[in-house]
């Protein structure tokens, strides 16, 4: 027991210090309970088998998709709508519908939910993300208490009742509490976080100069002189590839990509794939064109091909925000420049072989402040010439690996990033209420909603790649919560929990229901900080209902004092998944958590100890 309660100090202590990272802390401790023999091999790898964890695991890559697909933007929007330019009103909303959420989706679900939200409406609001993220996780665990469902805490004192041969709790016993706790969080947070939540979160690093895709298009002028081509039944271009056309000697005009219809007949997926134009690719019925050139040149390639133009205002059919313009979301541009001993030098634009090796299409040349956007197959390559490359983002990518004959600017993949699939969002959407739905009315376990909603996100596309999947993932959370998680066992086994709270609530029993009251509260509300709140609450529901028996007073409140302080625990990052979730994207360290969750904590406390008497009287 002594050696358990040395590693758990050192390890707060570290944890505190904020030197060594928080997951290699907690890997370290982990070992020292595996060296010392506390636990066996099985005892301490069972925290990342824990269903927590995997839930947290798919719970990112569920909410990187609402971020990627642009959802999260669209319900940020909304919200600062109501919010307008006042911090505080939008840091109030942001609790309150966190705290709605909550009362009836566990606080981790809730938080990987509006995780993403709240990012993408820092940003929208110029603000500091920081701000708001730690703010909302503490308000998910503050809404689990207006519901008898809403926190594994609550359901354990409801049981611990029922056997004890008392009344169990109906499903809005909890409210009074709940609301409670909503409007001390509130109060208390707004002044904590503005003062100790105020810094840089970094957002803006390194972005000072960078050139953004509009920028870029605005600079080569490419939505100028930008028009589209209907691919009709009639059309001399069906069923024909590029290189036999000829559009760029025939018409000088230059086709940069294709967006079509898929395959997919279901009304719920549909949405318009783009394609990147290459000497071999195939022009179908029904495809939409997007060519540039001058206006006479492109109607004569209308008119002869029999490809009528689209006018400007007439939508696609399925996108009508896509009107003419040019999309980002699968096909990107770059700068590249070539560097002095690259072999293009003096090589045509046609013979460079960007096409038929990268697949990417050079729409433009910069050369001595001067831009070259027309006759661009006969040009020849020049030392320090900037080429406008365009491609999907994957090709681009690949440029890199040729460092020796050029540079790409800036960086392709992380401005790629920054694109939202926007007509992914209903699809998006869907998933997302489905499993809100199956997690609020346990259709099927919370962790099975969890995988199926991050597969499907997936599989229809709401994220780009399956590395992308992966790369939404925060695995220094995961790994701090699973190898924290084996701690509490190595607390139970050793006796030290045990030994520790009847200690503390032994001593207490002579000075009344009241002080006995604030015991059982402030032991389990420091017990939290170290063990799961569901652990804690199992150790001390029994304690507290035997304790009220032996003083002659009701259980009520001591039992709703155990959950409100195993669900109220905000000191500690690893005290509750909602904590450990919002650290990375917060960018916050541990004495964040300290500076702003301790004193909740304790004013929390203090109002509890006073009010739940006379919300459930002894």
């Amino acid at each position: 027991m002594t050696i358990t309660l040395i590693i758990l100090l050192l390890s707060a202590v570290f944890f505190m210090s904020g030197k060594i990272r928080s997951d290699l802390v907690a890997l370290c401790a982990l070992l020292l309970l595996l060296i010392f023999d506390i636990l066996t091999p099985e005892e301490a790898l069972s925290g990342f088998s824990n269903s927590i964890v995997i839930m947290m695991a798919g719970l990112f890559v569920v909410g990187g998709a609402i971020f990627q697909t642009g959802l999260a933007k669209m319900i940020s929007s909304k919200i600062l709508q109501w919010g307008g330019n006042s911090s505080t009103r939008l840091f109030i909303l942001v609790m309150l519908v966190t705290a709605f959420i909550g009362a009836f989706v566990s606080n981790t679900g809730t938080v990987a939910l509006m995780l993403p939200i709240v990012v993408s409406l820092a940003l929208s609001a110029d603000m500091n993300p920081g701000r708001f993220l730690m703010p909302m996780a503490f308000a998910s665990s503050m809404g689990g208490m207006m519901t008898l469902i809403g926190t594994p805490p609550n359901l354990v004192i409801h049981n611990a009742l029922l056997d004890a041969g008392y009344k169990g709790l109906s499903f809005f016993s909890f409210l009074p509490v709940g609301l409670i706790c909503i409007t001390v969080g509130v109060l208390t947070l707004l002044p904590l976080s503005k003062y100790f939540l105020k810094g840089d979160n970094g957002q803006n690093n390194g972005k000072k100069g960078r050139k953004s895709l509009k920028d870029l298009a605005n600079e080569y002028q490419l939505s100028r002189n930008l028009f589209r081509l209907r691919v009709t039944a009639n059309s001399l271009l069906k069923n024909k590839n590029v290189r036999e056309l000829d559009v760029r000697q025939k018409y000088r005009t230059n086709v940069l990509e294709i967006r079509r219809k898929p395959s997919s007949q279901n009304p719920f997926l549909k949405t318009v794939e783009q394609k990147i134009v290459g000497p071999d690719t195939m022009i179908l019925e029904g495809d939409i064109l997007y060519v540039r050139g001058d206006f006479e040149n492109v109607q004569r390639f209308s008119k002869e091909t029999n490809s009528p133009m689209i006018d400007v205002h007439e939508s696609e059919e399925t996108q009508p925000q896509f009107m003419g313009k040019l999309r980002f979301d699968k096909i990107g541009i770059a700068e590249v420049v070539l560097m002095p001993n690259s072999k293009l030098i003096n090589q045509s634009v046609k013979d460079s072989g960007f096409r038929e090796k990268y697949h990417v299409n050079i729409l433009g040349i910069q050369r001595s402040n001067e831009y070259i956007l027309q006759g661009l197959k006969d040009q020849k390559l020049k030392n320090g010439d900037v080429l406008l490359v365009q491609g999907e983002w994957e090709n681009i990518d690949l440029l890199n690996e040729e460092q020796d004959e050029w540079v790409v600017v800036g960086q392709p993949s992380e401005e790629a990033k920054k694109i939202t699939l926007d007509s992914k969002a209903p699809i998006a959407a869907g998933i997302m209420i489905l499993m809100v739905i199956a997690m609020a009315f346990n259709l099927i376990p919370a962790v099975t909603a969890v995988l199926i909603a991050a597969v499907l996100m997936v599989l229809t596309g709401c994220l780009r790649r399956v590395e992308d999947a992966y790369k939404t993932i925060n695995w220094e959370s995961l790994v701090l919560i699973a190898a924290m998680l084996p701690m509490s066992l190595a607390l139970e086994k050793t006796g030290a929990s045990g030994t520790i709270s009847a200690a503390l609530v032994g001593g207490l029993g002579d000075f009344g229901p009241t002080v006995l009251l604030a015991g059982i509260y402030f032991g389990t509300s420091l017990m939290t900080m170290f063990i799961s709140n569901t652990a804690t609450a199992v150790l001390f529901a029994p304690i507290a209902l035997h304790s009220a028996l032996d003083i002659g007073v009701s259980p009520y409140p001591f039992l709703f004092a155990v959950t409100v302080a195993a669900s109220m625990c905000f000191a500690s990052p690893f005290s509750t998944p909602p904590n450990a979730l919002v650290m990375s994207a917060g960018r916050y360290a541990f004495m964040d958590y300290i500076k702003v969750g301790l004193p909740l904590q304790i004013i929390m406390g203090i109002i509890m100890v006073l009010l739940l008497p006379i919300l459930f009287s002894f």
